[in-house]
């Protein structure tokens, strides 16, 4: 073989592996909307060993009865919070099959229509568990923010969470559309939507559920996110047919 074509295999082997890779993650994730481009965010760091403040009103406030709006590019910042139930799962073993499984048995409730009350208590895998129901003052939901607020843990951890859509009338051919750290799960009026499986970072749009309908009146959304290590973190919002972000709706927790 000529020494200049040979020399190039491992370049070429490169650019192929490159391509597959790409190809793989377009397969994964529809792409990012408009308005509002697929991306980490400035996030706040997270807090030092030594800030000892445990302070819900650095990243949340609390949520009020007041219906509230999706932010300027579309993102779902009110959400009802369950504080975190360990798991011991590493982020890169997290597969479908054992997000099915755990997030089946670890549950707070089988009726995934099930809306949780601001404050109660309930007990999920031998834990006594508290909901918050808080606003995020960021596109995101800082979960890692919440557990140091809540001085609760903060690896290891699977998160639930919920929140309630009011529209004035059918709003279809959506998709929920969200970047979790670093798997999670989606539900719609007590469907499942949406799988994220692996080791991800926040990154708005990562992944899109298939065409959905909002219907008219309440609608339910339920969220789970798994997290080994570090930061522990997602987004979700609705776009469009045209990858657009939709606003004519607002959220509540009851």
């Amino acid at each position: 073989m000529n020494r200049k074509h040979s020399s190039l295999l491992p370049v070429m082997a490169f650019v192929v592996l490159f391509g597959l890779q790409a190809g793989a993650i377009n397969a994964f994730a529809q792409g990012p909307g408009a308005g509002g481009p697929g991306r980490r965010s400035n996030m706040p760091p997270i807090p030092l060993a030594g800030d000892t403040t445990h302070t819900l009103t650095n990243s949340f406030t609390p949520a009020t009865n007041v219906k509230k709006a999706p932010d300027a590019n579309g993102f779902i910042q009110r959400w009802l919070v369950l504080e975190p139930i360990k798991n011991n799962r590493s982020n890169s073993t997290m597969t479908v099959s054992y997000l099915n499984t755990t997030l089946a048995t670890d549950n707070f409730s089988p009726d995934y229509n099930a809306i949780p009350k601001n404050g109660e208590t309930v007990k999920v895998a031998g834990q006594d568990l508290k909901w918050y129901a808080l606003d995020s003052k960021y596109f995101n939901f800082n979960l890692y923010h919440f557990s140091y607020a809540t001085n609760t843990i903060r690896n290891g951890v699977l998160f639930w969470l919920v929140t309630v859509i009011n529209c004035t009338e059918d709003i279809k051919n959506v998709r929920l559309s969200t970047g979790p750290n670093s798997a999670g799960a989606f539900w719609l009026n007590g469907k499942q939507v949406l799988v994220v499986p692996g080791d991800k970072d926040v990154i708005a749009d990562l992944a899109t559920s298939p065409l959905l309908t909002l219907k008219k009146g309440r609608n339910i959304v339920r969220a789970a996110v798994l997290n080994g290590q570090g930061m522990a973190n997602f987004c979700v919002r609705i776009l469009d047919e045209n990858g657009s972000p939709v606003k004519n709706f607002t959220l509540s927790y009851q």
